[in-house]
């Protein structure tokens, strides 16, 4: 009755026996239902408990009737203490060291009543060997939940209090719910509704924890003939995550100053870019957007580092385990999923931030053709703008091409992740088997390591792809970037572009062959003449190839280009769709004409007052991305060696942005959702969606900085 009686160890039986416990001499016959208070429980454990990956628990139990009789010893098997019926094989995964169980299922009570007519009490057991070999048992603490939470509450408690623990327990009392006769149906029934078998780590070091507790949960119903009965199995590990907070604490703030500082460089780099002499309003905003972008690399790269961590660690023990997963739901648990959530928002305002400079860039095209003759231009027939509106529509077409292709990278993760199994090696096991029978228990899922698998076969698959990219489509296919260029000098047409205010890029595209408004017999002999090394190299400078720039303009210049620049807002708000009237359409061209010949004049150092002049960047310039000569009475071109420097405005030099978003979108989808096909859907449905976004915004925005009419950009 101290047992069955549900007040506990508020119970009038509880009382009788407690006093009976303190007689002296003590009586033999009574037995031990709780521990003694003198010792702490974790302090009774054996020294030296370990345990390999996948062996069995060796557990027992000693079994006695409601009339305390000894009913014998019985290994713990499948369906020993578990009351959900299922395959002996998934019963006894519960017991696989290393591995997390749960099993819960509904059960009517009469079911419950016919498989135990009568309560049997069991006192659980750990089976071990001690140095010398010889087998030995400790028995494994019961603690009631009863007694510390109320009843259906999912809290697992801290052990403290040793009053609690408790030596036997039952599965199903039918037997105090009997009214006046042992042989009438009972008025209630006590189930065992929750069993937890909880393991701590360390096992092999006695701390106050005991390494094995076991936590118990009854339910009463009042009901037999139609209650229900929700129970459930559970075995779970856990270990002090103190030291793993702490570690994720030290690098958070370690790289948080870091991306403090950088984020400091980097406003100070723009507001010289952008010709800001004073702190204002627009410089806090700039400053607030890349230590967002930042802390979005600094919290990418700890959860990025805590999953695969995990991953390594606890996947890669073979022989002992010594360590276990941070416990579901736990504090280091939620504190990831909460850091992870961080990096996709601040990740996401990161790209936005760049697409809206991306966006807004300001582009010219500069036509250095001129007419054959002078009857020509007296007679007002110019050259023709088909040239402007082919590297226009060029332009267009590598915005938002990329290293890596976005579709093939999502189905090629998708085959290694589902196709082939790899995602079942996030299980909470140490299983590391890609495709289990389906006989087999399967574990459930740890974020962590599903975040790790992941983001780990995402990030594989992208640099693979940028690295075939580079090393051979780009060499031996097809350089779409570097094609822009050689088309630039083709056209006889240059591209001066801005990304900010004082600062942008220049492709210098004009003809070594003077024109380039020309049959296809004249264009053929010019390229071979240019093979066989017969005219002037296509570089800006005299005896030099270079043809991209970087540009750190002067404010006088940027001031002359703000006046032109007028002429062409108004010109592009005055013309319609597709020309509008006589009025319009003369002003919008003298804008253009107006503009043309100020950027071919100043290349051509025509204006003294706003010469420039021509450098190499200093190691140190290019690793920090800082200029740190200042553009104070000339402009300064600073020569790119990659040829590529102006991608900056495109996706192309963005592709590391990218991808942790593409990352991140993913993984934070799959997580939620635990479906990697709806993943997939979703982060192509967003990939596209911004494509399309960036690619009609940037459209409409070259077509008015260049005065290319939309009608014109396919």
């Amino acid at each position: 009755m101290v047992l069955l009686d549900p007040a506990g160890m508020n119970s009038k039986a509880f009382n009788l026996y407690r006093r009976a416990a303190s007689r002296q001499p003590p009586l033999l016959f009574l037995p031990q239902l709780f521990y003694s208070e003198s010792l702490p429980l974790g302090q009774t454990a054996p020294t030296g408990l370990t345990f390999n990956s996948n062996t069995k628990i060796s557990l027992k139990v000693v079994k006695f009737d409601a009339r305390g009789s000894f009913l014998g010893w019985e290994d713990v098997l499948g369906g020993t203490l578990q009351l959900c019926p299922d395959t002996q094989q998934r019963l006894d995964a519960a017991y696989l060291f290393g591995t997390t169980y749960q099993q819960s299922c509904s059960i009517p009570v009469m079911e419950l009543l016919s498989r135990y007519p009568e309560p049997v009490f069991y006192q659980l057991f750990l089976k071990y060997q001690d140095r010398e070999g010889a087998d030995m048992v400790w028995p494994v603490p019961v603690q009631h939940l009863n007694q510390v939470s109320s009843p259906g509450s999912v809290t697992t408690p801290v052990f403290t209090d040793r009053s609690m623990a408790v030596r036997r327990f039952f599965l199903v009392d039918g037997l105090t719910g009997r009214d006046g006769s042992v042989t009438q149906q009972p008025l209630s029934v006590r189930y065992l509704n929750r069993l937890l078998l909880r393991v701590n780590f360390p096992t092999n070091t006695p701390t106050d924890t005991p390494p094995f507790l076991l936590l118990i949960e009854y339910n009463t119903v009042s009901d037999p003939a139609n209650a229900v009965a929700q129970v459930s199995f559970t075995v779970t590990y856990s270990m002090s995550e103190d030291d793993m907070q702490r570690d994720t604490a030290i690098s958070l703030g370690v790289l948080g100053m870091l991306s403090i500082l950088l984020a400091m460089l980097e406003t100070s780099s723009w507001s010289h870019r952008a010709g800001q002499q004073y702190i204002s309003l627009t410089t806090i905003v700039k400053f607030l957007a890349f230590l967002i972008g930042n802390l979005a690399n600094t919290f990418f790269l700890v959860s990025f580092g805590t999953g695969v961590y995990w991953l390594i660690a606890f996947k890669g023990q073979r022989s002992t385990v010594n360590m276990v997963l941070p416990s579901s739901g736990g504090t280091l648990e939620t504190n990831f999923i909460i850091l992870l959530s961080l990096a996709f928002v601040f990740k996401t305002l990161q790209v936005i931030h760049m697409l809206i400079i991306q966006v807004s860039i300001s582009i010219f095209l500069i036509d250095w053709e001129k007419p054959r003759n002078a009857a020509n231009a007296s007679a007002g027939l110019g050259v023709s703008a088909w040239r402007t509106f082919f590297v226009a529509n060029e332009w267009n077409e590598i915005q938002t091409a990329r290293k890596l292709n976005p579709l093939l990278q999502l189905l090629t993760v998708l085959l290694i992740l589902q196709v082939i199994g790899v995602e079942n090696i996030a299980s909470r096991d140490l299983n590391l088997v890609l495709q289990p029978e389906g006989t087999q228990y399967a574990a459930s899922t740890s974020p962590i390591l599903r975040y790790g698998l992941n983001a780990s076969v995402w990030l594989a698959v992208g640099l693979v792809q940028v690295l075939l990219y580079l090393v051979i489509y780009e060499r031996f296919v097809e350089d779409k970037f570097r094609q822009f260029v050689d088309l630039c000098a083709m056209s006889n047409v240059s591209v001066f572009i801005l990304m900010h205010r004082c600062y942008g890029y220049y492709i210098h595209g004009r003809s070594v062959h003077g024109h380039a408004d020309v049959n296809i017999e004249t264009m053929r002999a010019s390229l071979r003449r240019e093979e066989a090394n017969l005219c002037a190299l296509r570089g800006l400078e005299p005896n030099s190839d270079t043809q991209t720039f970087e540009v750190a303009l002067t404010d006088r210049v940027r001031q002359r280009l703000d006046r032109i620049k007028l002429s062409f807002a108004e010109a592009s708000g005055a013309r319609g769709q597709h020309g509008g009237t006589e009025g319009p359409q003369e002003q919008t061209t003298k804008a253009y004409h107006a503009m043309n010949y100020f950027l071919s004049s100043f290349i051509e150092h025509a204006h003294k007052d706003m010469d420039y002049i021509v450098k190499d960047k200093l190691l140190w310039e290019r690793i920090m991305k800082y200029e740190f000569q200042q553009p104070v009475e000339r402009t300064i071109f600073y020569r790119d060696p990659d040829g590529v420097s102006f991608t900056n405005v495109l996706y192309y030099s963005n592709e590391l942005t990218l991808l942790l978003f593409d990352t991140l979108l993913f993984c934070i989808i799959d997580l939620g959702s635990q479906d990697l096909v709806l993943a997939t859907v979703l982060t192509y449905a967003v990939q596209q969606v911004l494509d399309c976004l960036r690619y009609y915004i940037s459209r409409h925005n070259v077509s008015e900085k260049t005065l290319v009419d939309q009608c014109f950009l396919i």
